[in-house]
């Protein structure tokens, strides 16, 4: 299945045995490798690499790649406050003796107080990396399955555009060969007429051998046969490449300069005019599926 580089999945969910709402977001854009960036609530932040190495394990091997853990709190579960009653009697006695000493406005009240957090003792339940871990793993699982189902449909969109345009060029290189052998038999007819009338200008008879090897020197070098052939073979390579069920970007990234310098190697021995034009054309079309490509994971 080809998947596409750029994606986003999102997943929440709400525990209610532990009093959190969960949100995981992941996207993606293109990079060469996998560069997988980990945001997390900082009471979970002690989990940030076991999720990235979980998310490489999910098989997503290229792009740069954000995920987002989001915790909301919205019941402390095992969570307790008490006050420090000494501490808080002994703040209170500050208070009203710097309000005396210094004839300061009685402003005191229960929020004023509340300021000085030292007063709380906070008793939270003991960390257990696994429990925290099983709360986050499903809504994660969820958000990458959404993330890799929407890489999948772009990526099936990328492959037909990309086997569209292959069918343009597969149709362009007929078309080059046709003109190719055309182009040398016209030669032998122009060379010979020529040869001809410079040889009846001087009374000199006409060599068929050598309008022949003058025509073989020609055939060999502008012959495009082998490229040609390359250039189908590449063409079917990449229908199989198309096939497989692991990422393939690099494999068409090296495909597509391999046929880049084939198309190149042609455009130079043309000799033809029509050729020219249509090397031209292909060499767009292979820029574009050069672009898509960088796309594909």
């Amino acid at each position: 299945m080809i998947r596409s580089m750029t994606a986003f999945g999102r997943a929440t969910s709400a525990d209610t045995s532990n009093g959190k709402n969960i949100t995981v977001e992941l996207k993606s854009v293109n990079n060469r490798y996998l560069d997988c960036t980990v945001k997390i609530s900082r009471m979970y932040s002690f989990l940030e690499d076991r999720v990235r190495q979980y998310v490489q394990q999910k098989g997503i091997s290229r792009g740069k790649l954000d995920v987002y853990v989001g915790v909301e709190v919205v019941e402390n579960v095992g969570m307790t406050v008490d006050i420090d009653r000494a501490l808080a009697k002994s703040y209170i006695d500050a208070l009203y003796t710097l309000r005396d000493e210094f004839g300061l406005k009685d402003d005191i009240s229960v929020m004023s107080v509340a300021q000085n957090r030292d007063i709380f003792n906070i008793t939270k339940p003991d960390e257990d990396a696994e429990r925290d871990w099983l709360t986050i793993q499903p809504v994660l699982d969820e958000a990458i399955a959404a993330f890799i189902r929407v890489r999948e449909a772009e990526g099936e969109r990328l492959k037909a555009d990309i086997l569209e345009k292959l069918e343009k060029i597969e149709s362009l290189t007929a078309k080059i060969k046709e003109y190719s052998e055309d182009d040398i038999a016209a030669y032998k007819t122009k060379f010979e007429t020529r040869l001809k009338t410079i040889l009846a200008d001087n009374a000199v008879e006409l060599n068929p051998n050598m309008v022949l090897t003058e025509c073989a020197i020609y055939a060999d070098r502008v012959a495009i046969d082998e490229e040609l052939v390359r250039l189908g073979c590449h063409f079917t390579a990449m229908r199989e490449i198309f096939t497989s069920n692991e990422p393939v970007g690099r494999k068409l990234d090296f495909l597509m300069q391999e046929m880049n310098r084939e198309t190149n190697t042609i455009g130079s021995k043309a000799s033809n005019v029509e050729i020219a034009a249509i090397v031209v054309e292909i060499k767009s079309e292979l820029e574009k599926i050069r672009e898509q490509i960088q796309n594909i994971e």
